[in-house]
């Protein structure tokens, strides 16, 4: 079953404020466009409420098309979709979720799946809290907190629903008695000396898109959201643990307290923009560098532990498919960042449905670049489509007249003719090589082109770093291939050796 919208942010904005999106357009007259004659890009839109993404759709010159038209172009949906919605598209069709993501954006995935990197690779996966998973991991939990009080340490704890979203059912506690055995919720250390801005506590949401994971490829966003709680922060306390405003920076809380502020500027109010932000830590002489390395360090790290899934589930989806082919599937994330007092970046969680409500202006400046860029780097061309169903004719004119050869040598059955059809196969797969890479190359310069706000974090420019990637890319296909069956570890190394080779074409 396709898991709910899973949003941190303001996913309780509903279609009766989408009317107040137009009012944070430009001025001036509404651009008209008019159905192209030729070359048309189609989208279907229906599974979407957000009218950012119709009004991103009608900017980029896409027609939408009836609901039920399964052979747009782009089809995007606000929840993940079945497998099976995958394996039918067409080479030239884009959708806007990956199988398998959900490994890393269900909290209880993302623990299970984080224990396991940080039991091989403990100095690269500091950045998450201790986490439990209830109930199975109850007795753990119970023997951590016995070992604290024999040390006489008092810690907080935040307590959240396995699979919940935009703050419901979270609870903080320091009497883990309490905690009943049998029910299914994370648990997490607090972070209880976090980085304050105007004596609020805040996280950061920022957006990260996935075009490809065969080979990987991660953009990063160079804005989104700061969200601050909306009281006075104060180290927790038997007294203020129900204090939620203070505790918990979920815009989807905190618009509900009497204190949150709406403003109109980015510098301002109970939300604001991660430019802002930026500019904030360089006026007062943090390393902005260092912070954004560390972010982006922190996205990468996450969504390795993620690639094995996703790339089993996507080969599962779509067999077949040649290494460096366009990826049908993409993914804008939504990450979830809360900082400590040395500005040292956590991963709170990610979200695959980001909220796309726009019921302030700063949503709607910030929201709208993310999806205008990303569908811009996507490169979606009109000509996908004929030049799909081009090949699709070509390979079965090859594959019937490629058996026909084989006929005709099972009868001669001479060296010369098989020495000939070998080597006819050999340049065959060369020239499909050579295709993949002016594939690849091409791909490259319309990225540099197009990039917008983006920035690509993998595969990164640096080749040291690349390096280390790799190795962690390695411990995490071990990881993931540990106990199962050696035909899937056949098939999974193989991906991992050719993403090498193709990360490698592409650096160089």
């Amino acid at each position: 079953m396709p898991s709910p919208p899973n949003d941190g942010e303001d996913q309780g904005a509903s279609p009766v404020n989408r009317p107040s999106v137009g009012s944070y357009q430009s001025s001036g007259k509404r651009k008209v466009h008019t159905k192209k004659k030729k070359g048309t890009i189609t989208a279907n839109v229906a599974g979407t409420k957000y009218e950012i993404v119709r009004i991103v759709i009608n900017e980029m010159d896409f027609i939408k098309t009836r609901d039920d038209d399964e052979t747009a172009n782009l089809i995007w949906n606000d929840s993940a979709v079945q497998h099976e919605k995958i394996a039918e598209l067409r080479n030239y069709q884009r959708i806007n979720h990956f199988p398998g993501m959900g490994e890393i954006c269900r909290k209880d995935c993302l623990a299970r799946n984080m224990s396991k990197m940080i039991k091989c690779q403990p100095q690269e996966y500091s950045f998450i809290p201790k986490t439990w998973i209830f109930p199975a991991e109850y007795t753990q939990f119970q023997n951590y907190v016995k070992e604290l009080r024999r040390k006489r340490k008092q810690k907080t704890f935040i307590v959240k629903p396995a699979n919940g979203a935009m703050g419901h059912g979270i609870s903080l506690i320091r009497n883990c008695e309490k905690l009943p055995a049998q029910e299914h919720f994370i648990v997490q250390e607090y972070l209880d000396k976090p980085f304050l801005m105007e004596g609020y506590k805040f996280d950061l949401r920022i957006y990260i898109l996935v075009t490809s994971c065969d080979p990987l490829r991660i953009f990063l966003y160079n804005d989104g959201l700061v969200r601050m709680g909306t009281e006075k922060y104060h180290a927790p306390s038997e007294a203020n643990l129900s204090q939620l405003y203070m505790h918990l920076t979920n815009y989807s809380v905190n618009k509900h307290n009497e204190n949150f502020e709406r403003d109109e500027t980015v510098d301002k109010g109970s939300k604001r923009s991660i430019s802002w932000f930026t500019e904030f830590l360089r006026t007062n002489d943090y390393d902005v560098a260092k912070f954004w390395g560390d972010v982006s360090e922190l996205v990468v790290k996450t969504l390795i532990v993620a690639e094995p899934h996703v790339l089993h589930a996507y080969r599962m989806c779509r067999p077949g498919q040649p290494p460096g082919s366009d990826s049908v599937c993409f993914e804008v994330l939504g990450f979830d960042i809360i900082l400590d007092r040395k500005l040292k970046p956590w991963l709170l969680e990610i979200n695959r449905a980001p909220s796309f409500g726009t019921d302030q202006k700063i949503d709607y400046d910030v929201k709208k670049g993310v999806l205008l860029n990303a569908l811009k780097l996507l490169n979606i061309r009109a000509s996908d489509k004929k030049r799909n169903l081009a090949q699709q004719k070509a390979e079965a004119q090859r594959r019937l007249y490629g058996h026909g050869s084989m006929k005709k040598l099972s009868a001669a059955s001479t060296d010369w003719e098989k020495q000939r059809h070998t080597l006819e196969r050999r340049r065959e797969e060369l020239k499909e090589r050579l295709a993949q890479v002016r594939k690849q190359i091409s791909r490259e310069e319309h990225e540099k082109q197009h990039l917008g706000n983006y920035r690509r974090i993998y595969p990164p420019d640096d080749k040291l770093l690349l390096e280390k990637y790799e190795s962690l890319l390695s411990a995490a296909f071990q990881t993931f291939l540990a106990g199962r069956a050696a035909s899937l570890q056949k098939e999974m190394n193989n991906p991992l050796k050719q993403m090498k080779c193709t990360t490698i074409l592409c650096i160089c």
